[in-house]
This record gives structure tokens, sequence and C-alpha cells, in this order.
């Protein structure tokens, strides 16, 4: 945990008592004195610090600085949605990676029983969210969308996302170029199942002005994929 996000709703007198895993960690893993310093965010606000009031049987932070936070490049990230369990580390790695918005769609290659999963609800969502923000260090939460059917969500949606962005980049694992060096803001990426797009996914990509790219000769997993190519995207806008 890189960073403790607050809740405003938490905040009483610029104090928070931390509870559950938050406060568990802090007690357990963190195990601060009194007095110690710890950074805190605010969600969807500013980032700052915190002194230590009590952390014994239970957690009390004051708060005592908060600065505003920078807003990153925009990135938007299109993903077939992927088996459950890996659908939590894409949540978690959008976040951490501070995408702006996740569309989770379907895709040829995508099982149906995927969308009947629990997983699939922002009940659910959020708490993957916000471990992902705990372990980049930020505090904005992500948009998340789930598009149940890929043809309204090309033909509706996608070319307006699209003409928002600067860079447009499609994923394939075959013989593409490779990821460009150089990319301009705003950047929207897709990843696709693990069975790869089918050919009309990929043209109904390039209508919209999607340029394909490969990370090289390793066919990854999705939870594999998504970082690799977020932390490309981040150290290609610098």
């Amino acid at each position: 945990m890189n960073l403790i996000i607050i809740h405003p709703d938490e905040i009483r007198n610029n104090m928070v008592e931390l509870t559950g895993r938050r406060g568990d960690h802090v007690r357990k893993v963190i195990r601060p004195a009194e007095g110690d310093s710890l950074r805190i965010g605010i969600l969807d606000g500013p980032r700052g610090l915190a002194r230590v009031v009590r952390a014994k049987t239970e957690v009390t932070l004051e708060i005592v600085r908060l600065e505003a936070e920078e807003p990153g490049p925009e990135v938007v990230l299109v993903a077939a949605l992927p088996r459950p369990i890996m659908l939590r580390r894409v949540l978690a790695q959008a976040a951490a990676f501070g995408v702006s918005e996740l569309h989770l769609i379907n895709a040829a290659r995508v099982e149906k029983s995927f969308f009947s999963s629990s997983l699939v609800s922002r009940e659910k969502w959020e708490e993957f969210l916000l471990q992902g923000l705990e372990q980049g260090g930020r505090t904005r939460l992500p948009q998340v969308r789930l598009h149940r059917r890929f043809r309204p969500f090309a033909e509706d949606i996608l070319p307006g996302l699209a003409a928002a962005c600067v860079t447009r980049l499609i994923a394939h694992p075959q013989e593409r170029p490779k990821c460009p060096a150089d990319m301009t803001a705003p950047v929207i990426a897709a990843v696709g199942p693990e069975g790869g797009w089918n050919e009309f996914e990929l043209d109904r990509f390039a209508a919209a002005g999607f340029s394909p790219f490969s990370m090289g000769a390793t066919i990854m997993r999705v939870d594999w994929a998504v970082p690799a190519i977020l932390a490309f995207i981040e150290s290609s806008l610098g």
C-alpha cells in the first residue's frame, strides 16, 4: 500500500478513523509509531500527509497537508472482458497506471459465461480499483463501462472515443509493427481476448483509425499484456 486512500465522507474535523483492510494494513504491516507521517490520498482529490494519532487497537489519522494531484496524460483502455480472475488484475492495473476510462467489451472469442460472473458489477469493481490506486499512488478512479455487444460498441461508441484521442492503438499478437516509441496524448489502446481479435473486429477498429501493433514475439495473457502496454505508454508519454 503506497498510498492510503480516504473517502471524503470519512473525514471529520480533519481526522480519519481507518477500519477494515486499511486499518489492519497500517497496524500489522506499516506498524507506525504515534506521530509518524503517512502518505494519504483523498479519493478523486488531492494527495498529502497525515499524522498518526493512534495505531494500536484502532488507527486514527490527522490530516496535516494536502497538495493538488498533477493530472497525467489521458489514457483510455478498451479491453475484451477477461475471465474473472484476470478481471480483478486488469481493474487494479488500470487504476494503478492512471487510466481515465476502461471499456470492457464483448468479442467473438470472449466466453459468454464471463458476463454472468459476480465480478461484473460496479460494487465489485471498486474494491479492485481502490487497490490499484493504493499501489500506483493515485487518487482518480477510472470510469469503467461494460459493453455486452460488440457491434453497437464499435458503431456507436468507438468512433467518438477514437475521435477524442490522437494516438489509437490495437494490440494483436501477429507480425505487426512494434508499439511506437513516441506517442501523443490522449491515447486509446485496445487489448483483445486471449484468442485474439477476429478479422471483423480488426476491421472495425481500423475503420476508427486504430493502428495494430505488437509487443514482441511472446503471446501474453491479458493480465500480462495490460500492464506491459500501459507501462510502455507511460514511458513513451514521459
